[in-house]
């Protein structure tokens, strides 16, 4: 009985890893999803692969403290597909500047957390993760 319980466990997470391809989970058009720094998403029917590479800069005004603007974080994500590969900066503090066309989609960048406070340590870079939304365009 054992054996057949621990068989069959087995079983059960071999499935739930297959629900992932080995560059990362395939998200849908028009979902949210968030991705941690390295991390990679394919879009089903699309042919694009995204890669968040990290954030180059994050400027915004911290949660606890009053600011004349609000700032701005560079979120880095690569994109490829049949096209080549694109590297895309996507911006938390400029609307028009948060989505980025690439071949037959629009990625836009919803939220960056976690957000800055300045009464906590700096965030440090693996601790980033960028909720995106794909679109059709």
């Amino acid at each position: 009985m054992r054996l057949a319980t621990l068989v069959f466990c087995l079983l059960a997470a071999t499935a739930a890893a297959c629900d992932e391809s080995p560059t990362g989970p395939s998200v849908s058009v028009d979902a949210r999803f968030t991705l941690a720094p390295g991390a990679t998403a394919s879009v089903r029917g699309r042919g694009v692969t995204l890669r968040f590479e990290g954030v180059t800069g994050d400027s915004r005004c911290p949660g606890d403290a009053v600011c004349i603007q609000g700032g701005d974080a560079v979120v880095k994500v690569v994109a490829s597909g049949d096209g080549g590969s694109l590297t895309l900066d996507l911006h938390t503090g400029d609307s028009s500047r948060a989505s980025v066309t690439y071949g037959s989609v629009k990625v836009t960048l919803v939220e960056l957390t976690p957000y800055p406070f300045s009464s906590l340590p700096a965030i440090k870079p693996g601790d980033y993760r960028a909720t995106l939304v794909v679109s059709a365009r």
